[in-house]
């Protein structure tokens, strides 16, 4: 029996066992599989951000050779499907739950926004599809349209949904309004800020893709998806009206997801829906342009926020009022991220009092859904810009500041005031390391030597803060086989973050065997009982921590089979590295020999945390500004980040890097953007919507600073958001310090070079 790698075990920093198969282009993503007999579908969307839909002529587009199918709105409608469920419980502003926004698969009397589905058309080969499309005719009435969620709510604005006349979809609070305002009568300095995070678009290096096909009178969908189970759940129950059992999801390998992964799509729904009328497997892929009008968007927030501080610096009140643009439909999250932010905008720090709200508002764009942070970045972009914003105006140094009002390990654990309470912490040591490696006692050096060069520098130093892992289940199942081999199925769905490398580094050394020998997999619901999926940093969280829990049951398990074939008493047993042996003799056996003798074994698991958990980072960032073409270089980025105990240090690295970069994107070049006339997206390409390169990057220095939590038994408290919720604020404090003395203290994003040069020219 070969000996396991003691090298790969949890804490170790190995190598990612999947790429070895990714790198040699051997990776299963969805367009690498053969169904037998496929066909192909083409979506025809509409090309108006608000019309009645008069007439949908198909005839000629079904005449064409090699056209199996077209379905539209009225068949919908026909058949009993169901519309696409929001799954966030909120309210209306007077208290009353929050109205139901009916979201079909396809329109049948309305488009509400442009690139939504109007038509299905499937065919034997994409080609003759998308021709077919071609010939299908929509006759509009066009409405009036507003793409812009600060006019949304005005009585101005054209009504999206009669029961909501003010466009207004949902309304959420959190804090004391009076114990806030009377904090603000006391305040000796108050600011004020507009802040807007602007819509983006996740833009995964593979476009959505979905396989829908029958199989023995049931359904199957294969495609990159989140959580499967979850999805399985909302389709059966809301969509199709069938039990759960009928159908099967398989996440496959996917390029990129960012959010967008998580959502109950359109498409997802009408390959389903195709295959059962044809009995044939159909296959949907997006092209790029078509995912910039089909894919769910992120952010598109507003938020006016003020800040009040007593004399000595201390934060005494937080008022911020946020409108957060839903889009036409309420996505299936779709209100999750400014619902997170409302909860998270307190941040690291004590403050006396807080009132904060958000008002979720119907524009004709598209759906908008979780993005990665999903109100983490959001709440930590407001409250580090109004620091910034105190000390600029006030007088106030920015480090001494945030150390005066960091929560401290003292306070642990700590009610922020807004429905949530941290574990543990220790705030002001992850900022002093990250000062530390940044040297910002020499930053006033590097300044006067940007300046000497006619150029503009500037700082951000950030301390942030998200909630991951929410109470949520997540299960497992372990096999062993009488040839050796084990299998390991778990709940979640990943889309690129080392889940395979992870898993197998908790069970290796555990059971006794090499990592080649141990088979994960992930997110097939046919192979796990329940599962939660991957999404809000929860796969270590849950997935960990079940994987670790499932190992654990099925050697307890195997003590008393080892007792049998040892003969002697449990307690005189112990177990180490797959094997169990007498103490104080060589008398042992392993735990595959007991599986083969027991003719194969398999132990199922379930997990789902008490409460959340909260990594917590310092992100630094130094930019320098040439004035004469507003271009910004990232010269310094430093991240210190406590996400717990640490599974895989290169993994965390690169999930830092990653989520740095993506934030970084959007502070400085990423946009969605609408004509306010026609409603037409005008960033619909690459040509238009500026995504981050290599050389918009410096160095990055990533370092940890472990807090174990005591929310799990692995100690976890997840990374995959932190360097985007870190990376917003860094980098734009950073840009509107650089401007500060210039009157461009109050940019905002995205802070091109176009933008950076007006606010230049402006001031001189």
């Amino acid at each position: 029996m070969s000996m396991p790698d003691v090298s790969f075990v949890a804490g170790a920093p190995v190598l990612r066992v999947e790429d070895d198969r990714l790198l040699a282009g051997k990776g299963k993503f969805l367009n690498n599989r053969k169904f037998k007999n496929l066909v192909h579908a083409v979506v025809v969307r509409s090309v108006h951000p608000h019309a009645r839909i008069k007439e949908v002529k198909i005839t000629r587009a079904q005449a064409m050779a090699g056209v199996l199918l077209v379905l539209t709105g009225k068949e919908y409608e026909a058949d009993g499907l169901g519309s696409i469920p929001c799954q966030d419980i909120c309210q209306m502003r007077d208290g009353t739950a929050r109205h139901n926004l009916p979201f079909p698969a396809l329109a049948s009397e309305r488009v509400l926004y442009v690139g939504e589905a109007i038509a299905f058309v499937v065919a034997e080969t994409d080609i003759i599809a998308r021709d077919a499309a071609e010939l299908v005719e929509v006759i509009y009435e066009p409405l009036l349209a507003n793409t812009d969620v600060n006019c949304a709510g005005e009585e101005s604005s054209p009504v999206i949904w009669e029961q909501c006349p003010t466009n207004e979809v949902f309304y959420a609070m959190q804090g004391d309004a009076n114990s806030t305002d009377d904090a603000f009568r006391k305040a000796t300095h108050v600011v004020r800020q507009r802040l807007v995070n602007q819509r983006v678009s996740a833009n995964p290096l593979e476009m959505r893709s979905y396989v829908g096909s029958m199989s023995g009178g049931k359904y199957e969908l294969f495609g990159g998806v989140h959580s499967p189970h979850l999805l399985r759940k909302q389709l059966t129950e809301n969509i199709f009206h069938i039990d759960e059992d009928e159908l099967r999801i398989v996440a496959v390998e996917v390029g990129g997801s960012f959010g967008i992964r998580g959502a109950l799509f359109p498409e997802i729904i009408l390959v389903l829906w195709a295959a059962q009328k044809l009995q044939r497997p159909v296959r949907w892929s997006a092209s790029r342009t078509e995912s910039f009008v089909s894919d769910h968007h992120g952010r598109d927030v507003v938020s006016d926020a003020e800040l009040a501080i007593d004399a000595a610096g201390k934060f005494i009140g937080l008022r911020v009022s946020m409108k957060a643009n839903m889009g036409a439909y309420l996505s299936l999250k779709g209100p999750r991220s400014p619902l997170n932010a409302l909860t998270l905008v307190a941040g690291c720090y004590r403050i006396g009092a807080c009132d904060v709200r958000a008002s979720g508002l119907a524009t004709n764009t598209v759906p908008t859904a979780p993005y990665r942070g999903a109100g983490g970045p959001e709440a930590a972009y407001i409250m580090e810009r109004l620091i910034d914003k105190a000390c600029n105006e006030i007088g106030f140094d920015r480090v001494d500041l945030r150390r005066q009002n960091l929560i401290g390990p003292a306070d642990m654990p700590y009610d922020n005031g807004l429905g949530l309470t941290y574990d543990c912490g220790a705030f002001e040591d992850v900022m002093d390391k990250a000062l530390t490696l940044a040297d910002v006692s020499g930053y006033g050096g590097r300044r006067l030597v940007s300046l000497n060069s006619d150029k503009r520098r500037g700082i951000g130093v950030c301390n942030v803060l998200e909630q991951t892992g929410r109470p949520s289940i997540e299960g497992a199942t372990l096999r062993l086989d009488t040839e050796g081999g084990i299998t390991l199925a778990v709940g979640t769905a990943p889309q690129g973050q080392g889940h395979e490398t992870i898993f197998k580094q908790l069970v290796c050394k555990s059971l006794g065997v090499m990592p080649d020998r141990v088979t994960i997999v992930t997110g097939d619901t046919a192979m796990t009982e329940v599962g939660g999926g991957t999404f809000n940093s929860r796969s270590a969280i849950c997935g960990g921590t079940v994987v670790a829990r499932v190992k654990q049951k099925l050697i307890e398990r195997c003590y008393d089979l080892a007792a049998v074939h040892l003969e002697v008493a449990v307690t005189d047993l112990r177990f180490s590295s797959g094997q169990f042996y007498i103490l104080g003799t060589d008398r042992r056996i392993s735990l595959m020999d007991i599986a083969r003798s027991e003719g194969g074994m398999e132990e199922t698991a379930e997990f789902s945390p008490e409460a959340p958990t909260f990594p917590q980072g310092c992100h630094v960032c130094e930019v320098e500004i040439d004035p004469e073409t507003g271009n910004v270089s990232i010269e310094r980025y430093v991240a210190v980040d406590d996400v717990g105990n640490i599974l895989n240090p290169s993994i965390l690295e690169g999930q830092i890097h990653g989520g740095v970069a993506q934030g970084i994107g959007q502070a400085l070049l990423e946009e969605i953007r609408y004509d306010p006339v026609n409603g037409q997206i005008l960033s619909g390409s690459f040509m238009d919507y500026a995504m981050p390169r290599a050389d918009n990057f410096c160095n990055f220095t990533s370092e940890s600073y472990p807090i174990p939590t005591n929310i799990n038994s692995l100690g976890v408290k997840g990374a995959g958001e932190a360097g985007t919720v870190g990376a917003l604020p860094a980098v734009m404090c950073a840009v509107a310090d650089a401007l500060a003395d210039v009157g461009g203290g109050d940019i905002n994003m995205p802070a091109t070079s176009e933008r950076i040069w007006q606010a230049l020219r402006t001031s001189i």
